[in-house]
């Protein structure tokens, strides 16, 4: 488990997100040639490309590439650029592939396939599956490891998943996530009953006790500032399923944000789900509740939909993808006990 949390990473660290400011004899100068000066390893395609989707401001103001920087200019710059991790096999791996063009892929993940590949895993991941079914996924300075991959989803975790073919596609999807301008959802069953709909936000980081999962604090040098907003969809009783948008990406940000106000995600072994929190102590009851288990022996977390803007036609998109087969049968489960005691 603890290799499995360093091969995740926020979002927001695929990015590099650079600030600089002209010195006070700064003479007149290209922003791409003054950038091409002070940002290392890249090259003025990757610059260009950044500016042309927006990614370059001076003075908080988007410029176009004419733009030439002045004395005490304020420079900031979006660029993706995860780390290198390792050498990527391509490998023949299925992919549900919801839809693709020319400059993006959208992907069904199924739960248990890793993204990426890291420490102790190095074969099997999504990365592994694309570099086979594309024959060439954007490689940039330093991201060898994980090509075309602007965000991700936890190993045992479903659904969409948005990657990018080219260099344009990139860096115009990346601009997007940073800015939090991406459309998620995500469906879950969390232990409880959860009276209304509401909003949870603090710093996710690591945990002091166990350094496996993340905890959410109130001191902002713990963490990183995060948001998920929930909605209420269904009561059954002992469990809740749930609706979550994202305001951020951090690391297991659903999964820490459900359990620290008491409402952990039903089956998640990570942070205490894999118990029963509520119910009865009748045997029958125990016995259904392991049953449903078998059946989804995974945190109930499915990202349901995605939408974000084309970087080529600049249309919105929207996909969305239906819950996977644990993840239905179980809940079918407790609709059903919940339709027999009375808990709905």
């Amino acid at each position: 488990m603890l290799d499995e949390l360093e091969n995740e990473q926020d979002e927001q660290e695929l990015f590099e997100h650079l600030r600089i400011v002209a010195d006070k004899g700064q003479a007149l100068l290209r922003i791409d040639k003054f950038l091409m000066n002070r940002v290392e390893n890249t090259s003025r395609n990757r610059i260009q490309n950044a500016i042309d989707a927006g990614s370059v401001k001076v003075n908080d103001k988007v410029i176009k590439a004419s733009y030439r920087v002045k004395p005490f200019d304020v420079i900031t710059v979006v660029l993706p650029d995860p780390p290198r991790d390792t050498e990527v096999y391509p490998e023949d791996i299925p992919l549900s592939i919801v839809y693709e063009d020319d400059d993006v892929l959208m992907v069904n993940k199924e739960a248990g396939m890793v993204v990426h590949p890291g420490y102790n895993n190095y074969t099997g991941t999504l990365v592994n599956a694309l570099t086979f079914h594309l024959n060439q996924l954007p490689t940039l300075p330093g991201n060898t490891g994980r090509p075309g991959l602007v965000h991700r989803i936890d190993k045992d975790t479903s659904g969409l998943l948005v990657i990018a073919k080219n260099e344009w596609a990139m860096t115009f999807l990346a601009k997007q996530f940073y800015e939090h301008s991406i459309s998620r959802k995500y469906i879950a069953l969390a232990w409880g009953d959860i009276v209304e709909d509401g909003t949870v936000s603090g710093y996710i980081g690591r945990s002091l006790k166990d350094r496996r999962i993340m905890d959410v604090y109130d001191d902002p040098e713990k963490g990183k500032w995060s948001v998920t907003h929930y909605r209420v969809l269904e009561r059954l009783g002992y469990v809740t399923l749930i609706e979550c948008e994202l305001e951020t990406g951090r690391t297991h940000q659903i999964r820490a944000h459900m359990k620290s106000i008491g409402h952990p995600l039903f089956s998640d072994e990570s942070y205490g789900g894999d118990k029963i929190l509520k119910g009865t102590q009748f045997a029958k009851y125990k016995q259904f509740v392991s049953n449903c288990f078998s059946l989804l022996p995974r945190q109930a977390l499915h990202a349901k939909s995605l939408g974000f803007i084309h970087p080529k036609t600049k249309e919105n998109l929207y996909f969305e993808v239906p819950l996977p087969e644990d993840f239905r049968l179980a809940l079918e489960k407790w609709r059903t006990y919940g339709d027999a005691n009375n808990q709905i």
